[in-house]
């Protein structure tokens, strides 16, 4: 059965009674996909299952099947966001889809409307141990902020200097969720979460001498974290916490709602 006749059947259940109307969103939610070509098939629904649409991830595709994903989603999705693209790849992207935005250091391209205004209560605190690790911590930052979610930034604070990040427990106290990007030892996530009332999303990066292994020994300093309440992400992995970032808020905002509705 194609997707259409799958709706068609759906819906036809519900005008008969057969099922009720969420019955019908939870089938929906597994339901739409749609081919691109013959390299994709883009997941219209995720967004109604997760909460946060698809994104495209730009390693691997060529600029033309990256144009046509986008073409694809923007009908349907008011923030088209594609991952990983290098200056070289946006240059050949811009145009095509000429009202493309391209947040250089995070590497990130994005179709946007001129405003995105938060979709729920919480802040995200996103610190970093050094310079050299931005581009991970921008990846989480632009992530979320295209994601409608509200971000404060606060860059070279690692254990080397430990009086630059005392010197900023504002932001630590006024967050509702931290990602913590560290590179070398990795050892800032640690030692934030010693400080901090919210959840901690450590983030190691791939920054650091022959012995860091390209992030290993970050991965494994934050995986070993003394301190409780450190979730771990995989190395590099902005995105990814930025993400799992929203979904902590998500849940917090379910809870509320559901608290001040019993």
């Amino acid at each position: 059965m194609t997707q259409p006749e799958n709706l068609r059947s759906l819906l036809q259940e519900v005008a008969n009674g057969k099922i009720t109307p969420d019955m019908a969103l939870d089938s929906l939610k597994d339901l739409s996909y749609e081919s691109v070509g013959e390299f994709a098939k883009i997941d219209h629904h995720r967004e109604l299952r997760t909460g946060f649409p698809e994104v495209i991830w730009g390693p691997g595709k060529t600029p033309e099947q990256i144009v046509k994903i986008m073409q694809v989603m923007r009908q349907r999705n008011p923030v088209v966001m594609a991952t990983r693209i290098e200056p070289a790849v946006y240059t050949a992207l811009q145009p095509k889809i000429r009202d493309l935005r391209y947040y250089e250091l995070a590497r990130i391209c994005a179709v946007t409307p001129p405003t995105i205004e938060p979709k729920m209560a919480g802040l995200i605190g996103i610190l970093t141990a050094g310079t050299a690790d931005l581009a991970v911590a921008e990846e989480a930052a632009v992530t979320a902020e295209l994601s409608g979610l509200r971000v404060q930034r606060l860059w070279d604070v690692g254990v080397a200097g430990i009086h630059r990040l005392l010197n900023n427990r504002h932001l630590i106290s006024s967050s509702s969720v931290l990602i913590v990007v560290a590179g070398m030892e990795g050892a800032l996530p640690s030692v934030v979460a010693g400080l901090a009332d919210c959840p901690v999303i450590a983030v190691p990066t791939s920054i650091g001498y022959g012995a860091s292994f390209g992030g290993l020994a970050p991965l494994l300093t934050m995986l070993n974290s003394c301190a409780s309440g450190v979730g771990v992400v995989n190395i590099d992995n902005g995105f990814g916490a930025a993400i799992l970032a929203g979904q902590i808020l998500r849940t917090a905002e379910k809870l509320r709602l559901t608290s001040s509705g019993s």
